[in-house]
């Protein structure tokens, strides 16, 4: 990444209920922020991250609301 731009890396696939679709995307920035983007069908229920991340991303990405939905 270069450092002076705003660049995001995807670091998980957020996995939809059927278990096997890949509904949207964790992102990294090189802020250290994260973020979700979504496929095109827009926000989507999720049962899980692929690969896991922290607790602590999680909750950055209000992940919990994702599993909700």
């Amino acid at each position: 990444m270069n450092e002076d731009e705003v660049e995001g890396v995807a670091i998980a696939n957020l996995i939809g209920t059927d278990e096997r679709s890949v509904v949207g995307w964790v992102y990294q920035w090189n802020t250290g922020a994260l973020a979700v983007r979504w496929d095109v069908n827009g926000p989507q229920r999720v049962s899980r991250c692929q690969p896991d991340v922290s607790d602590a991303q999680k909750q950055e990405i209000d992940f919990e609301r994702w599993t909700r939905l």
